[in-house]
């Protein structure tokens, strides 16, 4: 934490004095606006880095959904019988829609929980907000989720199916719902890594278990109860259950599923910035 203190007499630049913060305290937001240029600087810098020297280069964004889709729609699709489940929507697409937000959500979470870690010279040795390196990796997320876009609307051409405008309106708050489960998880995900290494082995593993809880390969209808309603405390089956509704146009507006995950949404977010705030005093100590 930063706290400008007045300037000594004839001296024209203030003095920061640099204290680490106390207690639960929440974070910082003011502190974070004033850096909001090195946060664009840090956003910008991790899409270069991340198709650096990369034969495809941000073509990456579109062959990661693209190709699951493809491996979901034989194996799900074709030999599990799960088209019959989609309410005549083409499974393809059906999948498709629901890994749009869903890589966005496990780039972001990934990328993230190594934030600390992978910039640990810059916490030794410079004062900057520790929360702007794993908001800067959400944001870098969303530059994959807006490439990745363009294969869903060719999609929707190739099989017929488009949207209702009203619904789209909808898909910005679907999105901010998303960056907030995110920025919640890789908080806490980030903060954890710091003070234990081997977290970043688990992270994968738990990232895909949450694939399957997400409602993305499977139709919500597939779970019987109370499996439904248990993987409804999952945020990310809100928005993968409302990404379908306002682009597909089917079924019922899941408004009491999206409420959920609303909720728990932001208790992640909070219970991540308080735990985040908790422990970025020992960050450069420990990293």
């Amino acid at each position: 934490m930063a706290s400008a203190v007045h300037a000594p007499a004839g001296s024209e630049l203030p003095v920061q004095v640099i204290r680490p913060s106390r207690g639960w305290g929440v974070l910082d937001l003011r502190e974070l606006w004033r850096y909001r240029e090195l946060l664009a600087v840090f956003t910008w810098r991790n899409v270069l880095v991340r198709y650096k020297q990369t034969v495809l280069g941000i073509g990456w964004a579109l062959l990661q959904p693209f190709f699951l889709m493809v491996v979901f729609s034989l194996f799900f699709g074709r030999v599990g019988g799960l088209q019959s489940r989609t309410n005549g929507i083409p499974y393809p697409i059906f999948v498709y829609v629901a890994l749009l937000p869903w890589t966005f959500f496990q780039n972001a979470v990934t990328q993230s929980s190594l934030s600390l870690v992978g910039n640990a010279n810059l916490l030794r040795k410079i004062y900057l907000p520790r929360v702007i390196l794993p908001l800067s990796t959400v944001l870098t997320a969303l530059v994959d989720f807006a490439v990745a876009s363009v294969v869903l609307w060719g999609l929707m051409v190739y099989y017929g199916e488009y949207p209702e405008p009203l619904r789209l309106l909808v898909l910005p708050a679907l999105v901010a719902l998303a960056f907030l489960t995110a920025l919640g998880v890789g908080l806490l995900i980030s903060a954890l890594n710091v003070a234990y290494r081997d977290v970043q082995y688990v992270v994968p593993f738990l990232v895909q278990i949450w694939l399957f809880a997400s409602f993305v390969a499977t139709p919500s209808n597939v779970f019987p109860e109370p499996w439904r309603t248990i993987c409804g405390l999952n945020p990310m089956a809100g928005v993968v259950e409302g990404f379908r509704w306002a682009l597909l146009g089917r079924g019922e507006a899941p408004g009491g599923l999206i409420a959920i995950s609303v909720a728990v949404s932001l208790a992640l977010l909070a219970g991540g910035a308080l735990y985040f705030r908790r422990m970025e005093r020992t960050f450069a100590d420990v990293v």
